[in-house]
């Protein structure tokens, strides 16, 4: 299980195990907080094609699924 700050997760990269659309790494291009802050939004950035996947930010916490970091 990955740990995770929802506080900082603008800006950290990632790593999926499985490629998505051929694509492994990614950057969390975007963030956005409720009133309570709250992320009701987490966009990842491909870092190849610059495409953006909006994604649950806590899938990033699954091990299997993601890394922490460019590997």
């Amino acid at each position: 299980m990955n740990q995770i700050n929802p506080a900082k997760l603008r800006n950290s990269k990632w790593t999926a195990v499985k490629p998505i659309h051929r694509e492994k790494h990614f950057v969390v291009s975007d963030v956005e907080y409720d009133e309570d802050g709250v992320v009701v939004l987490c966009v990842l950035e491909s870092v190849l094609s610059k495409k953006d996947y909006p994604i649950d930010w806590r899938e990033l916490k699954n091990d299997e699924k993601w890394r922490q970091g460019w590997r």
